[in-house]
């Protein structure tokens, strides 16, 4: 007798959910340790922290959150620079809905999924998904999503006041632990010539926008390193074509 259709999506579920243990899993997991410093040296509260967490679904716009917050910058910037940054995740969200839904896969339950597509989520589903059967791909990826969101949101909760109590070096290290999980990630997940030279055009001109316009330095880089980026990888483009 063959096992019911829902015990097999309970399995990929739960094989799904296994993937905590995972090496990406664990390494956003330390980042998270650094943002929850960084949301502590900003005097984020615990709540609030947590709440961020959960709903913000994505490690980068939460430090840009948290960085425009420290920056003192009004809410339509702060807005303005968390969504330019979530938009990286629609080419994501695009590649890999295609890839776990089915023909009865009800939509409302895609647009659930998709708040837990990240870099993390994508990197780790994108790379296994092949071995789940269509039929269960949504409960495979539902599984990681929910269970590495969920441990997050508990560790924040968890280590909030142990942070704040932490030696300074041993908290700066933790911090640390953002960028650095923010530019690998990133960098890896880029697969166009264009993306990897607009990091590294940001990377120069931040420092220099800092100066210049503290509120908006972020901003600023983003936009300028981005544009930059998009007319050298064309110009690029147009000598090898000629």
């Amino acid at each position: 007798m063959s096992e019911p259709s829902g015990q097999r999506g309970v399995y990929w579920f739960f094989k799904g959910a296994r993937g905590i243990t995972s090496l990406p899993a664990i390494i956003l997991m330390s980042a998270f340790v650094g943002f929850c410093g960084f949301a502590v040296e900003a005097g984020i509260p615990l709540g609030e922290t947590v709440f961020m967490t959960g709903m913000i679904w994505a490690l980068p716009a939460k430090v840009l959150l948290v960085g425009s917050i420290l920056a003192g910058v009004s809410l339509p910037a702060a807005f303005i620079t968390v969504a330019l940054s979530s938009i990286r995740l629609m080419p994501m969200v695009a590649a890999l809905i295609p890839e776990i839904r089915t023909e009865k896969t009800p939509t409302w339950l895609l647009l659930l999924l998709s708040h837990f597509i990240a870099i993390t989520a994508y990197v780790f589903t994108m790379e296994r998904i092949q071995d789940v059967p269509r039929a269960h791909r949504v409960a495979f990826f539902a599984g990681f999503g929910t269970t590495i969101t969920s441990a997050n949101i508990i560790l924040v909760a968890v280590i909030y006041s142990t942070v704040a109590n932490l030696p300074a070096m041993v908290a700066g290290a933790l911090f640390f632990l953002t960028p650095v999980y923010f530019l690998t990630s990133i960098w890896a997940s880029t697969r166009e010539r264009a993306g990897h030279i607009a990091m590294i055009i940001g990377l120069a001109l931040g420092p220099l926008f800092h100066q210049v316009a503290p509120e908006f330095d972020i901003l600023y880089a983003g936009i300028v390193g981005g544009t930059l980026a998009f007319l050298a990888d064309r110009a690029w483009k147009r000598r090898v074509g000629s």
